[in-house]
């Protein structure tokens, strides 16, 4: 009996498949974030709609209509009954539950802001690793992204529910699955419209919670709480943790997306704070698309920190072992990461 065909390795077979889908991922993202913009998701998670219905709804011709449509039906974000003038399109379940605007589980925002403004930073990104610099608002007036959106209310508020819309899904996780059993009190930095602090308070009924943050963004997360069940158990404080204000004495503080928009130096310094206002046995809890170790699996972190270098002077996210590391160093007693929603960890500092 010849065996040697048997020995034989099938040979893999090469194909540029991969790289085209990545080179050419901007026709597929800004067809995405063209549907966010005219909010076709949140009309049809009405009642199915025709194509002829969707044109008129949206203000559309009828030269590329059904293209537009049927790309968004096989990129998985569409659902069709029928082809063409007799085709009818609806929401799949995940377009549904997060490209509705009018659901609390809506992560539109953070795909708005993609449209309006990352999309046009990033044509840069060659720049942005050749000089080091940000490629943002600060390019062309000087003006640092914060302080660029906290003078414009509108684009402030644009840029706080896109956050709430990116971390929702990883805050209602840490909400629910988090022990919260030994602690009784909460204080999320950088709380921004106070989503974390109301989830937290939504699922433990025993915490009470602080969402802290500047004075131009208290009334924002004050009209969130207010909106909410829970506006008993959440509060705001105005606090700029660049100065010397210590952080609220509370049994776990929370940071969500805070410390990769800083350097080494600002990382450590937020970080001692928080060790410095907790109890013994509090917990420091940050959110954050964390890096695995290896840098090899986390491949939104790794795209996250190049980001971070498009947006910000200093920002980068980080590994694991860099947390442990930066918290050991200040004095934490352990360490534990908890995988959240898609590509987002808690990373866990108990004192």
């Amino acid at each position: 009996m010849n065996t040697q065909s048997n020995n034989v390795a099938v040979e893999k077979k090469v194909t540029p498949e991969k790289i085209m889908q990545i080179g050419m991922g901007f026709f597929m993202s800004k067809t995405l974030l063209t549907a966010v913009k005219m909010e076709l998701f949140t009309h049809l998670s009405l009642c199915p709609l025709s194509g002829e219905e969707i044109k008129n709804k949206l203000g559309l011709q009828s030269r590329g209509l059904y293209d537009f449509l049927d790309a968004l039906v096989a990129l998985g974000f569409l659902n069709r009954e029928g082809l063409l003038d007799e085709a009818f399109y609806s929401n799949t379940e995940e377009s549904d539950t997060f490209l509705d605007k009018n659901k609390r589980s809506y992560i539109g925002g953070i795909l708005e802001m993609a449209n309006h403004r990352l999309y046009k930073f990033w044509d840069t990104l060659d720049e942005a690793l050749m000089t080091g610099e940000p490629q943002n608002e600060i390019k062309q007036d000087g003006v640092s992204l914060f302080d660029e959106l906290y003078k414009d209310e509108n684009s402030l508020r644009e840029f706080i529910y896109a956050m709430k819309g990116v971390q929702m899904g990883s805050f209602m996780e840490l909400a629910e699955h988090f022990d919260f059993s030994n602690y009784n009190t909460l204080c999320d930095i950088g709380g921004a419209s106070g989503a974390l602090a109301i989830q937290v308070a939504l699922k433990q009924p025993h915490m009470k919670c602080i969402t802290a943050d500047l004075k131009e963004v208290e009334p924002i997360a004050q009209e969130q709480i207010n909106a909410s069940q829970v506006k008993d158990r959440v509060e705001t404080l105005v606090l700029d943790f660049f100065e010397e204000q210590e952080f609220p004495r509370t049994d776990v503080i929370t940071m969500g997306n805070i410390l990769h928009d800083w350097g080494l130096q600002d990382k450590k310094m937020l970080m001692k704070k928080a060790f410095h206002a907790l109890p013994k046995g509090g917990a420091l809890v940050v959110i954050e698309n964390v890096i695995d170790s290896d840098r090899r699996e986390n491949a939104f972190g790794l795209i996250m920190s190049l980001n971070m270098l498009i947006e910000t002077l200093e920002g980068f996210d980080f590994t694991v072992a860099d947390f442990e590391g930066w918290a050991t160093t200040i004095g934490f007693s352990r360490t534990e990461v908890m995988p959240l929603a898609g590509p987002t960890s808690a990373v866990i500092a108990i004192k």
